[in-house]
Protein backbone atom coordinates (compact mmCIF):
# COMPACT_ATOMS: atom_id res chain seq x y z
CA UNK A 1 0.00 0.00 0.00
CA UNK A 2 1.49 3.29 -1.07
CA UNK A 3 0.16 6.69 -0.07
CA UNK A 4 1.69 9.71 -1.75
CA UNK A 5 1.17 13.11 -0.14
CA UNK A 6 1.88 16.39 -1.90
CA UNK A 7 1.44 19.49 0.24
CA UNK A 8 1.23 22.70 -1.74
CA UNK A 9 -0.43 24.19 1.32
CA UNK A 10 0.91 23.26 4.74
CA UNK A 11 -1.33 22.41 7.66
CA UNK A 12 0.22 23.61 10.90
CA UNK A 13 0.74 20.76 13.35
CA UNK A 14 -0.27 17.98 10.98
CA UNK A 15 2.40 15.53 9.88
CA UNK A 16 2.40 13.37 6.77
CA UNK A 17 3.50 10.31 8.72
CA UNK A 18 0.45 10.52 11.00
CA UNK A 19 -1.90 11.08 8.04
CA UNK A 20 -0.43 8.04 6.27
CA UNK A 21 -0.82 5.86 9.37
CA UNK A 22 -4.50 6.79 9.69
CA UNK A 23 -5.27 6.40 5.99
CA UNK A 24 -3.52 3.00 5.87
CA UNK A 25 -5.82 1.89 8.67
CA UNK A 26 -8.86 3.11 6.69
CA UNK A 27 -7.70 1.44 3.46
CA UNK A 28 -7.04 -1.86 5.25
CA UNK A 29 -10.53 -1.73 6.76
CA UNK A 30 -12.02 -1.08 3.30
CA UNK A 31 -10.09 -4.04 1.83
CA UNK A 32 -7.94 -1.70 -0.24
CA UNK A 33 -4.64 -2.71 1.35
CA UNK A 34 -3.06 -3.39 -2.03
CA UNK A 35 -4.07 -0.09 -3.62
CA UNK A 36 -2.22 3.21 -4.08
CA UNK A 37 -3.59 6.61 -3.12
CA UNK A 38 -2.43 10.11 -3.97
CA UNK A 39 -3.35 13.04 -1.70
CA UNK A 40 -2.89 16.70 -2.61
CA UNK A 41 -3.26 19.49 -0.05
CA UNK A 42 -3.74 22.75 -1.92
CA UNK A 43 -5.39 26.17 -1.71
CA UNK A 44 -8.77 27.56 -2.75
CA UNK A 45 -7.54 28.94 -6.08
CA UNK A 46 -6.12 25.61 -7.24
CA UNK A 47 -9.08 23.51 -6.13
CA UNK A 48 -11.46 26.02 -7.75
CA UNK A 49 -9.61 25.52 -11.05
CA UNK A 50 -9.87 21.75 -10.71
CA UNK A 51 -13.52 21.98 -9.68
CA UNK A 52 -14.35 24.05 -12.77
CA UNK A 53 -12.23 22.03 -15.19
CA UNK A 54 -13.39 18.57 -14.17
CA UNK A 55 -16.85 19.11 -12.66
CA UNK A 56 -17.94 22.33 -14.35
CA UNK A 57 -18.59 23.93 -10.95
CA UNK A 58 -17.49 27.43 -9.99
CA UNK A 59 -15.54 28.26 -6.87
CA UNK A 60 -13.58 26.29 -4.33
CA UNK A 61 -14.81 23.20 -2.56
CA UNK A 62 -13.45 21.31 0.41
CA UNK A 63 -12.55 18.00 -1.28
CA UNK A 64 -12.40 16.50 -4.76
CA UNK A 65 -11.91 12.84 -5.61
CA UNK A 66 -10.60 11.49 -8.91
CA UNK A 67 -10.99 7.69 -9.11
CA UNK A 68 -8.62 5.78 -11.36
CA UNK A 69 -11.14 3.05 -12.08
CA UNK A 70 -14.17 4.75 -13.59
CA UNK A 71 -16.63 3.59 -16.23
CA UNK A 72 -14.76 5.38 -19.04
CA UNK A 73 -11.55 3.49 -18.31
CA UNK A 74 -10.98 -0.09 -19.28
CA UNK A 75 -13.22 -0.07 -22.33
CA UNK A 76 -12.30 -1.89 -25.52
CA UNK A 77 -12.58 -0.08 -28.83
CA UNK A 78 -15.73 -2.09 -29.68
CA UNK A 79 -17.46 -0.77 -26.56
CA UNK A 80 -17.27 -3.68 -24.14
CA UNK A 81 -15.38 -3.66 -20.85
CA UNK A 82 -11.76 -4.75 -20.90
CA UNK A 83 -11.53 -8.12 -19.14
CA UNK A 84 -9.65 -8.07 -15.87
CA UNK A 85 -8.80 -4.36 -16.03
CA UNK A 86 -8.00 -3.09 -12.58
CA UNK A 87 -5.56 -0.34 -11.71
CA UNK A 88 -3.52 -0.64 -8.51
CA UNK A 89 -4.09 3.12 -8.19
CA UNK A 90 -7.26 3.86 -6.21
CA UNK A 91 -7.16 7.52 -7.23
CA UNK A 92 -6.45 11.06 -6.12
CA UNK A 93 -7.98 13.04 -3.25
CA UNK A 94 -7.52 16.81 -3.34
CA UNK A 95 -8.25 18.95 -0.28
CA UNK A 96 -8.31 22.73 -0.06
CA UNK A 97 -6.61 23.51 3.22
CA UNK A 98 -8.12 27.02 3.24
CA UNK A 99 -11.67 25.68 2.91
CA UNK A 100 -10.98 22.89 5.41
CA UNK A 101 -9.73 25.38 8.00
CA UNK A 102 -12.80 27.60 7.48
CA UNK A 103 -15.02 24.55 7.86
CA UNK A 104 -13.14 23.55 10.98
CA UNK A 105 -13.80 26.94 12.59
CA UNK A 106 -17.46 27.02 11.49
CA UNK A 107 -18.18 23.52 12.81
CA UNK A 108 -16.05 23.87 15.94
CA UNK A 109 -13.92 20.89 14.93
CA UNK A 110 -10.18 20.63 15.47
CA UNK A 111 -8.40 21.07 12.08
CA UNK A 112 -6.98 17.54 12.23
CA UNK A 113 -10.49 16.09 12.64
CA UNK A 114 -11.76 18.09 9.65
CA UNK A 115 -8.85 16.95 7.46
CA UNK A 116 -9.36 13.32 8.52
CA UNK A 117 -13.10 13.59 7.77
CA UNK A 118 -12.46 15.09 4.33
CA UNK A 119 -9.87 12.43 3.48
CA UNK A 120 -12.32 9.68 4.39
CA UNK A 121 -15.06 11.44 2.43
CA UNK A 122 -12.79 11.58 -0.62
CA UNK A 123 -11.78 7.93 -0.29
CA UNK A 124 -15.43 6.88 -0.12
CA UNK A 125 -16.06 8.83 -3.34
CA UNK A 126 -13.14 6.95 -4.93
CA UNK A 127 -14.90 3.72 -4.00
CA UNK A 128 -18.14 4.78 -5.67
CA UNK A 129 -20.13 6.37 -2.87
CA UNK A 130 -22.14 9.40 -4.01
CA UNK A 131 -24.13 11.38 -1.44
CA UNK A 132 -25.65 13.55 -4.19
CA UNK A 133 -27.61 10.70 -5.85
CA UNK A 134 -30.18 9.79 -3.22
CA UNK A 135 -31.01 10.47 0.41
CA UNK A 136 -30.46 6.78 1.16
CA UNK A 137 -26.98 6.86 -0.40
CA UNK A 138 -26.15 10.06 1.50
CA UNK A 139 -27.20 8.38 4.75
CA UNK A 140 -25.19 5.24 3.89
CA UNK A 141 -22.11 7.31 3.06
CA UNK A 142 -22.45 9.36 6.28
CA UNK A 143 -22.73 6.18 8.35
CA UNK A 144 -19.57 4.82 6.71
CA UNK A 145 -17.73 8.12 7.31
CA UNK A 146 -18.75 8.03 10.98
CA UNK A 147 -17.63 4.41 11.33
CA UNK A 148 -14.25 5.09 9.73
CA UNK A 149 -13.73 8.24 11.81
CA UNK A 150 -14.31 6.15 14.94
CA UNK A 151 -11.72 3.68 13.66
CA UNK A 152 -8.99 6.33 13.37
CA UNK A 153 -9.91 8.43 16.40
CA UNK A 154 -7.81 6.03 18.46
CA UNK A 155 -4.63 7.32 16.74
Amino acid sequence: MEILINSQQEIYGLRGRKIKRKIKKVLRDLACHDRELSILFTNDDQIARLNHRYLGRKGPTNVLAFPMTNPSMGVLQGGGPMPGFESPMLGDVVISVETALRESRELGEPPEYTIDRLLIHGILHLLGHDHEKTVAEARRMQNEEDRLMSLIMED
